[in-house]
């Protein structure tokens, strides 16, 4: 069974969006911020991105991607993606939508699996990635429930060097307790990548 792992971008007071984060908008007002580390530095959703990422950015992005067996996102991310245009953007393995509205359900050759339920989710992905690896990439909502189930063996987080005030909080409610052991850090100039391990 491979290993899951849990990444997102926050902001230094811990926001993953900024406010009124929606489908024309998926970081929110000012939350492209948060992706400058992924484009090599400013775009907006007026001007999509066109750069590449800073050397480390792109060591740290192809470390997080690399054994991917499948992936799971929650349907706020998917909505505010845009369904990435229709076609699933991890090519090597499915991607799972947890979602209620699972008769929403996008033709299979997408890419895309709608499942009801995180747990759910998790097995399905099991099922389909065998010994490669998992990555919950958000939103906030299904890496908590990764987090509080006890499912996530990784949990990166890249910090933005930006203060948001305001927006989707990445713990917000949460009530688990975790002890993390920092296993990794690098740092561009659009981010410091943190890698811990989930110590159970």
């Amino acid at each position: 069974m491979g290993r899951v792992l849990a990444s997102i971008t926050t902001s230094v007071d811990g926001y993953v969006t900024g406010p009124d984060a929606g489908p024309d908008r998926g970081l929110g007002v000012g939350g492209e911020r948060l992706h400058y580390w992924v484009f090599g530095g400013p775009w907006t959703y007026e001007n999509e991105p066109t750069g590449a990422p800073d050397p480390v950015d792109k060591s740290y992005l192809d470390d997080a991607m690399a054994d991917l067996g499948a992936v799971i996102c929650g349907r706020n991310t998917y909505d505010s993606a845009g369904a990435w245009g229709g076609r699933n953007p991890w090519p090597d393995g499915p991607l799972y939508v947890v979602t209620h509205r699972v008769e929403d359900q996008p033709d299979p050759d997408s890419g895309f699996v709608f499942v009801d339920g995180f747990d759910a989710a998790l097995a399905r992905a099991r099922e389909s990635a065998g010994d490669r690896a998992i990555n919950v990439m958000g939103g906030a909502a299904t890496i908590r429930q990764a987090l509080a189930g006890g499912h996530v063996d990784e949990l990166g987080i890249s910090v933005a060097p930006l203060v948001l005030g305001g927006g989707t909080r990445l713990f917000e409610g949460f009530t688990g307790d975790l002890d993390l052991e920092r296993i990794d850090v690098r740092v561009s100039p659009w981010a410091t990548h943190l890698r811990y391990h989930v110590v159970r």
